[in-house]
């Protein structure tokens, strides 16, 4: 097993649980949600099945380390965030999010939860480096993750091709010395 993933992690404003089968569901309906897909590289339609498939040899090997978000205040479930191609070697990982939910979108459980986990990458995995690619017209994503302690690393232009249209991607990084400062 890669990494030991957390049962429940409290914060202010969100909490982080692990992930289970029985939110098979609203993953997939979360997924395959228009506001969803088109901030994905990967854009094909997920079916329960491929998500169980995933699940098992991903999430329940350590491979991935996933957890849903729920909203303090409302006790809804609004999403997901999660931490992929744990290197323990190299202590880095690929961290990744999506707020399912649209109406629970722009309140800051985002930002959230991507401090949550970047607590949980740094305090309780040991990594040193957690990174992500983001597309460079979503403004808002960037702008979450700024708040959450990333910085931008660069922008590798036309870097992926969806249905003939190349994108730009940015990639943006939180080191674990800058997240003991507080930066």
């Amino acid at each position: 097993m890669l990494c030991k993933i957390m049962d429940k992690m409290i914060f202010d404003k969100v909490t982080l649980r692990k992930m289970t089968e029985k939110d098979t569901a609203n993953v997939v309906r979360w997924r395959n949600s228009p506001s969803v897909v088109e901030n994905f590289i990967f854009r094909t339609p997920l079916t329960e099945e491929a998500h169980l498939q995933w699940y098992r040899n991903k999430v329940l090997t350590g491979q991935v380390a996933q957890f849903i978000i729920e909203d303090n205040e409302t006790g809804l479930d609004v999403g997901s965030v999660y931490l992929r191609d744990i290197d323990n070697e190299n202590k880095k990982c690929e961290y990744g999010i999506f707020i399912g939910e649209e109406s629970c979108r722009g309140k800051g459980l985002g930002t959230a939860a991507a401090k949550a986990i970047l607590d949980y990458a740094f305090s309780q995995l040991g990594m040193n480096r957690v990174f992500l690619r983001v597309f460079a017209k979503n403004a808002a994503a960037i702008n979450s993750y700024k708040r959450a302690g990333f910085k931008e690393e660069g922008v590798f232009r036309q870097d992926v091709i969806i249905d003939g249209i190349p994108y730009d991607m940015v990639f943006m990084a939180v080191l674990f010395d800058d997240w003991k400062k507080g930066v």
